[in-house]
């Protein structure tokens, strides 16, 4: 039953009180998943302006009233010419300590050509005679940065290449073609092939094909519009060994004109966070504009609603992290997924009910230590609190109505 403004006060009550019933989460430290890469979003200089210095501080450091941002995506621009605008922001991230990898919209106007697509003219691809090339200019790009002090951690081959109604096409036997005959060459990890909606059938045929396999290090995809039942993606667990798999771009649940601090919708966030974490297993959760009205940092450079709902994967959910077993709906609208790193355990609750709930955290294989909180809901942004009292492995706490609380949890 999904919450609207006409539930009536015994619907209400109903969600109260299957809520108030909520089982016991257990998580299992020793029944590990995939590796945590970090969490971050887009700057785009060309199109909305650079970050400015203060707004890369409060981006990728780590402090008080800071995201936390570990992973910075930009654009490989078309013309060379621009791309001397995405050096400062990051040299700053990976300062920080964050991976910074790039995604291009076209390729140089001189390797495109325009064709009739599903009756619509002028649309572009690239020319089949510029493959080789196009592998060169995403070399040129790679070794630009890094001569300006920016080591690339990934490079794409195409952004969005099945949404391309601005930008470039790309079939999935023109993208089969250049993962396995011309992807090699590229001096970088690998990314392709960022579907706009993790459509499955332009990456089926890489992870069908051994050789176009080879070359790709991480499947990256978009998540506009796509529901959370396609999140799971079975052929990559069977082919995918090795690889890693990248949420590379998204705004949820809209990109309203001021959404960013609306509350609930803002919560939405969070939970889509977990269900990318838990349901698909991302590696990584990058959203589009670090910087937007509808963004996590808004145009005044403050953090908004949607910005402390990540924060609360970011600033504790930390590269090199490990997501492990968690009881993953304990109750009903609340979400539970853990990890582990540093010398902690982190579990992150949401609680997407009208009112409060008590949850029971069991921690199986760890000795526990300290408890620490923080929580956000309609009047509180990343608040601190602790003082939990731990028994034999386990804990309970209350989750805020319409709230989101991570709790780090010390392992001795």
């Amino acid at each position: 039953m999904l919450r609207t403004e006409e539930d009536t006060p015994q619907e209400d009550f109903l969600r109260a009180s299957l809520a108030a019933a909520s089982n016991e989460a257990n998580i299992n430290l020793s029944s590990q998943k995939q590796l945590i890469r970090g969490f971050g979003g887009m700057n785009h200089p060309g199109w909305v302006g650079d970050l400015t210095a203060s707004q890369r501080e409060t981006a990728f450091g780590n402090g008080n009233n800071q995201l936390g941002f570990s992973v910075l995506r930009m654009s490989v621009d078309e013309n060379k010419n621009n791309w001397s605008k995405e050096v400062a922001t990051a040299k700053k991230a990976i300062e920080k300590g964050a991976i910074v990898f790039a995604s291009p919209w076209n390729p140089p106007s001189d390797m495109v050509e325009t064709f009739t697509r599903d009756g619509v003219a002028n649309q572009k691809r690239l020319r089949y005679d510029k493959y080789g090339a196009y592998a060169q200019h995403l070399n040129d790009f790679v070794t630009y940065m890094k001569n300006n002090g920016v080591n690339l951690y990934a490079i794409s081959v195409q952004n969005e290449p099945d949404y391309a109604h601005t930008w470039t096409w790309w079939t999935p036997a023109e993208m089969l073609n250049f993962m396995k005959n011309y992807a090699g060459s590229i001096n970088c990890k690998v990314i392709a092939p960022e579907s706009f909606s993790y459509v499955k059938n332009i990456s089926d045929p890489i992870l069908n094909d051994s050789k176009a396999l080879a070359n790709m290090d991480i499947l990256g995809a978009h998540l506009y519009g796509t529901p959370v039942s396609n999140f799971p993606y079975s052929l990559f667990k069977q082919k995918g060994a090795g690889k890693e798999l990248w949420m590379t771009e998204v705004y949820h649940p809209n990109s309203n004109n001021n959404s960013a601090d609306l509350w609930p919708e803002a919560l939405e966030v969070s939970i889509h966070m977990h269900n990318a974490m838990v349901e698909a297993e991302f590696q990584m959760y990058v959203w589009w504009y670090i910087r937007r009205q509808y963004g996590p940092m808004k145009e005044d450079g403050t953090i908004s609603k949607r910005g402390y709902n990540m924060a609360h994967f970011s600033k504790f959910v930390r590269p090199g992290y490990v997501r492990v077993d968690a009881t993953k709906s304990p109750g009903y609208d609340v979400y539970v997924s853990a990890y582990k790193g540093g010398g902690k355990a982190i579990i992150i609750a949401i609680n997407k009910n009208t009112s409060s709930v008590s949850q029971k955290f069991n921690i199986q294989n760890g000795t526990l230590g300290s408890v620490a909180s923080w929580v956000t809901d309609s009047s509180r942004n990343l608040s601190y609190g602790s003082g939990y009292s731990v028994s034999g492995g386990s804990f309970t706490a209350q989750l805020p109505a319409r709230s989101v609380t991570t709790f780090v949890v010390d392992l001795k």
